[in-house]
């Protein structure tokens, strides 16, 4: 079958298992190529070789090989046990194998018959040894220190490369810079299919360690400078392009360890994964929110990773548990962890290192960095700029949701960052000074907060023994007033306020005995009308009663006059004899 362009082999790419190298490298080293590694005394060569042999054993199942030319292997142990690797343990397992070759300049002999047949032999048996798929020289300069003849140089170079491609295993030379070539003996010329540049430079007193590859036949790569971290775990190296903006976001809110700030947030809190900072000057509380947020993740059983670049950690605790809170108590159960060290230590990309290894170390849901303003000690603003925008990106992409602090510098307006940052933040929150009646007292509001409605009211903002406490501030008559002056203010309208009360109250009273006599006076009057009802009732009957007898005694006079009784008046008296 006949290939197409579209079916060639695709380079096949051996992992080293060093963070990070992998990701800028798209894979890896070149599978059953040489790679030659390069750089000055102390830049980590020796180091990054042998952990290149140690991860294929340990992780890939690949046994290696470290030949070196200047070094004996128990010098090689003890070096590499600082960074948590068991030479002597990994050559009884028959996963290592080592070999010294030592070279004196005096007994190497310029002549067109030197060759490296003897190195290929002692190469070879420890290879078939323990199967070996790794193979690292170390340094190969050493080979060639007796020789000045470029030609023959030139010809060992070739063969010895070759022959490695031949044996099928994936290889590391390292080799020391020189003045105007990355190697001293040019080795890059030779070596076509990668080269790795390792730096090791002090600047301003800072020291830093870049890597930069130089080439890779056959495949895409980082081209930038990179930086990198040796220490007890290996090297690290840390890409230093933003990720981009192509992340996922959460619609799961998370308190914020304030009960009113969580109000004040459309009465939810932050977002999960989302960037908040907190800005304000020197001790408006801003280490406080950051641990009142750190206590709120660990109270809900969530990993918190805290670096501190002003405070210890025992000051730290000691310091918030005026405030009524324990953090002591999340650091003994492995939720909360502090980093603290003074941001000069190293430069920007090593705290972009640092941030990134102890991040996948710790996997942590929250990670605090209390103050970014202190980074600026280690580089420019921009370069501070572009460290933060490349941890933020990160932070996103892993859903972390991420607390910042920024020591600001009253300037007449506290709207910004000192490393006008801005633009990266969800939730923007002010802490600051507000001075009245010879008082110093502090006030939050909301600058901004994205995808939710929030509150545009401010806040004063207090420190006491049971954490942070928001309460309403005065803005009556156009002030804002706080602390003794807004007591006072308050006590003043409580007083006018009971003051109205009493006299709506005497009023209420006054109108109430009113409405009692003049319901006493209707009462009186009401019976008195009732006592003239019923004389004029009586009046009535009795001149009923006068009008009857009136008649009844004309009646009779009429009677009698005739010579007889009258029969009215005998029948009316029948009837009241009878009671009717």
């Amino acid at each position: 079958m006949v290939k197409t362009k579209h079916d060639v082999d695709v380079l096949e790419k051996c992992p080293t298992g060093i963070r990070g190298l992998d990701e800028i490298t798209k894979g890896g080293l070149p599978r059953g190529r040489p790679t030659l590694i390069c750089g000055s005394a102390g830049s980590g060569k020796t180091l990054f070789a042998m952990e290149f042999l140690m991860r294929g054993a340990m992780d890939y199942g690949e046994p290696g090989v470290f030949m070196t030319f200047e070094e004996t292997p128990e010098d090689l142990a003890k070096n590499f046990i600082s960074l948590g690797f068991d030479l002597p343990d990994m050559m009884s397992r028959g996963l290592i194998a080592t070999d010294h070759v030592k070279i004196e300049r005096n007994e190497v002999e310029e002549t067109g018959e030197y060759d490296l047949e003897g190195l290929f032999i002692r190469l070879g048996d420890a290879i078939d040894s323990i199967g070996a798929k790794r193979v690292v020289l170390d340094t190969i300069e050493a080979l060639f220190s007796g020789l000045s003849n470029a030609t023959i140089l030139r010809a060992e170079l070739r063969r010895l490369f070759h022959w490695l491609k031949d044996r099928g295993v994936t290889a590391i030379a390292t080799g020391e810079s020189g003045d105007k070539m990355l190697t001293r003996y040019g080795l890059e010329e030779y070596v076509a299919d990668c080269v790795i540049f390792l730096d090791f430079r002090i600047e301003e007193q800072i020291s830093t360690r870049r890597l930069r590859i130089v080439k890779y036949r056959g495949s895409s790569h980082g081209s930038d400078e990179y930086p990198f971290l040796i220490d007890e775990s290996g090297l690290s190296i840390l890409p230093i392009t933003s990720l981009g903006l192509d992340y996922p976001v959460s619609t799961e809110h998370i308190a914020t360890g304030v009960p009113k700030l969580d109000t004040m947030l459309d009465g939810k809190g932050f977002y999960r994964g989302s960037t908040i900072l907190v800005s304000g000057t020197s001790g408006t509380g801003k280490t406080s929110m950051s641990a009142t947020f750190a206590d709120a993740a660990c109270r809900r059983g969530e990993r918190c990773l805290y670096f501190a670049f002003e405070e210890s950690p025992s000051q730290i605790i000691r310091n918030m548990s005026s405030i009524g809170m324990d953090l002591a108590r999340w650091v003994k159960k492995g939720l909360l962890k502090f980093h603290s060290t003074r941001p000069s230590l190293y430069g920007l990309e090593m705290h972009l290192v640092t941030f990134r290894k102890a991040i996948e170390e710790f996997n942590p849901q929250v990670f605090i960095v209390d103050p970014i303003s202190n980074l600026s000690a280690a580089g420019t603003a921009s370069e501070v700029k572009s460290i933060l925008t490349r941890l933020i990106d990160y932070l996103k992409m892993k859903k972390i949701s991420t607390f910042l602090t920024d020591l600001t510098h009253f300037t007449g307006s506290l709207e910004h960052t000192s490393e006008e940052i801005s633009f990266l933040i969800d939730t923007w929150i002010l802490l600051r000074d507000i001075e009245l009646n010879g008082e110093r007292n502090r006030g939050l509001y909301i600058l901004k907060c994205r995808g939710m409605a929030h509150s545009n009211q401010i806040q004063e903002f207090l420190l006491t023994n049971q954490g942070i406490g928001l309460i309403d501030i005065y803005t009556g008559s156009g002030e804002v007033l706080t602390g003794s002056a807004r007591a006072t203010q308050e006590a003043g309208e409580k007083a006018s306020e009971l003051a109205r009360r009493r006299e709506a109250d005497r009023r209420l009273r006054e109108q109430e005995r009113k409405r009692n006599a003049l319901e006493t006076k209707i009462a009186a009057l009401r019976a008195e009308f009732d006592v003239e009802t019923e004389e004029v009732h009586l009046m009535a009957e009795e001149e009923q009663t006068r009008q009857a007898v009136q008649v009844e005694d004309r009646l009779d006079m009429a009677h009698l006059r005739k010579g007889k009784p009258s029969a009215v008046r005998q029948s009316a008296r029948k009837r009241r004899g009878k009671g009717e």
